[in-house]
């Protein structure tokens, strides 16, 4: 009941259905490869382990020399930087809307600023990897993650490139929800500087292939999924 709550809850914030604009009524007048990268989580909580994605985002604002470039916009209920990497325009995304329905935030700016949901990106909180383990996902079901969930229902797809960054599950009897809305102890804070380190590298690394790389190695058909891991 509470998924399909959510689910109405997506479609009535969005108000409309996905399409990305195109040619001149984009918000990138440009041409070339265009990519939206988006931190999930939920605002107000921006320190949590839930929404580990969002600090991701701020570290790969800060690689790209825009950590003060960050504006609300009110249109994709969120915070925003658009920047370039080696020819490819880059749209960085901040939700300003509780997880479970960060998708209505994505589609937004996924239509305003005219890019594909093949060429989207989500950053989020992963509960089945350790802190230190990042993950690349091609596509595929959420895994019960209700801010990709959200995307999901809002693009009407599941193609979109996820990095999953491993929080590890609670110990003991901590509740898994007071565990990922809890903020990383002072220990794991020290190994969260490297995974957010490591987390850039890959997001670059994605956003500019190299030459000889395929274009088909970014996405898959919907309900597949493949990842690759590193630590």
């Amino acid at each position: 009941m509470r998924r399909l709550f959510t689910r109405i809850l997506n479609r009535v914030l969005l108000s409309e259905p996905f399409a990305p604009a195109m040619g001149g009524e984009a918000e990138l007048h440009t041409e070339g490869r265009r990519k939206l990268v988006v931190g999930l989580g939920n605002v107000g909580m921006e320190g949590t382990r839930h929404s580990v994605g969002m600090a991701v985002l701020g570290a790969l604002a800060a690689r790209l020399g825009a950590a003060d470039r960050w504006r609300g916009d009110g249109r994709v209920s969120g915070e925003v930087v658009v920047s370039e990497v080696e020819r490819t325009h880059v749209v960085l995304l901040r939700p300003r809307l509780l997880m479970n329905v960060n998708g209505v935030s994505v589609a937004k700016a996924a239509g305003k600023f005219g890019i594909k949901p093949e060429d989207i990106v989500l950053v989020h909180d992963e509960l089945d990897k350790p802190l230190g383990k990042v993950v690349i996902k091609h596509g595929g079901s959420a895994r019960g993650h209700n801010g990709v969930r959200s995307c999901v229902d809002c693009l009407q797809t599941d193609v979109m490139l996820r990095l999953r960054v491993g929080i590890g599950r609670p110990q003991g009897k901590t509740p898994v929800e007071r565990h990922v809305l809890g903020r990383f102890s002072s220990e794991e804070r020290k190994v969260l500087e490297s995974v957010l380190a490591q987390s850039v590298d890959l997001l670059l690394a994605q956003l500019a292939p190299p030459p000889s790389s395929s274009s088909s190695s970014s996405s898959s058909p919907a309900g597949g999924g493949r990842e690759r891991s590193t630590t």
